[in-house]
């Protein structure tokens, strides 16, 4: 009996005050999908760097004939084989370096054409024009100064260039983006909590002369705070599980059938993350909502 007396006050409490469930359901499936949207694209910059920082070299640029004539760091003259020999011999033996890889100009000048053919610029490039290199794995990615600081002011040696120094732009902006998004969660949040408070204190404001009778009949505060705890948690839930729609629908037409398709240098993250974080989402609807509404009936419904 007590329990159908609870449902039936969720049902009347939600009918009464439908557009402002209405307001608290959208704001929460908003706020939880930056929520769960920003845990997966965490997840997604930890995978990525992980898959690149793997693949990035250290390569150390000799100087060649074009770059000697330019002065700079190449002002002694293009490398010689003593000096390629030389630094060859030296990086064999340091012990933070897993594999060294030759590339020779004529590899490098083919390398380019492959990758820039399609370019304008492509046919005014003549092999002379392009660097021999060292091209480093490293044990420890984290190691990249002890080779600069090695082989940066070498006789021949024209620049040492860590490959992933240039993908911490993407990263950072990558993570910025993360931050935003946690930002604007944050400001909805705010908004759903507000709703939700006002929401609950509505509710129990058209049903005052109900808790009086309730409390002249020896009723404790948390029986009549069960129905107003209950409406809060109900529009949550369903919050929740709208957020939980929008995660599957942008994991299944935005990465999977868009970005997959466009972006083919990038490992996206799988159905398995995002489901992961959908048990994480409904229970924070869930929670979240019935925590808000306990504590603004904490003083308004106490005897």
């Amino acid at each position: 009996m007590r329990a159908q007396f609870v449902l039936s006050e969720i049902g009347v409490g939600l009918r009464r005050n439908l557009t402002m469930t209405f307001a608290v359901i959208v704001s929460v499936a908003l706020s939880l999908a930056l929520f769960g949207g920003s845990l997966l694209l965490r997840e997604q910059v930890s995978s990525m760097k992980g898959y690149w920082y793997d693949k990035a070299n250290v390569s150390i640029f000799l100087c060649n004939k074009s770059e000697a004539q330019s002065g700079g760091s190449c002002a002694k003259g293009a490398v010689t084989e003593e000096q390629k020999k030389q630094i060859k011999a030296d990086l064999d033996n340091m012990n933070i370096v897993k594999q060294v890889d030759y590339e020779s100009a004529e590899d490098a000048y083919k390398h380019y054409q492959e990758e820039f053919r399609k370019a304008p610029i492509a046919g005014a490039v003549t092999p002379d024009q392009m660097q021999e290199s060292f091209r480093i794995k490293l044990k420890d990615p984290t190691k990249y100064d002890v080779i600069t600081s090695a082989f940066a002011q070498r006789p021949g040696v024209q620049q040492v260039q860590d490959q992933k120094q240039v993908l911490e732009p993407l990263f950072n902006l990558l993570n910025g983006m993360n931050y935003g998004a946690l930002g604007v969660m944050a400001l909805m949040l705010v908004v759903a909590l507000t709703l939700i408070v006002n929401t609950v204190r509505v509710s129990a404001f058209s049903r005052r002369r109900e808790t009086g009778i309730m409390r002249l009949v020896g009723a404790s505060s948390f029986y009549i705070q069960i129905p107003f705890i209950m409406e809060a948690a109900v529009a949550g839930l369903l919050g929740g599980a709208l957020a939980c729609v929008m995660l599957v629908c942008g994991q299944h037409f935005l990465v999977n059938n868009w970005l997959a398709h466009h972006i083919d240098v990038i490992q996206f993250i799988g159905w398995g993350s995002v489901l992961a974080k959908l048990p994480m989402v409904l229970a924070v609807g869930l929670l979240m909502p019935a925590l808000a509404a306990f504590a603004a009936l904490w003083k308004y419904l106490k005897v």
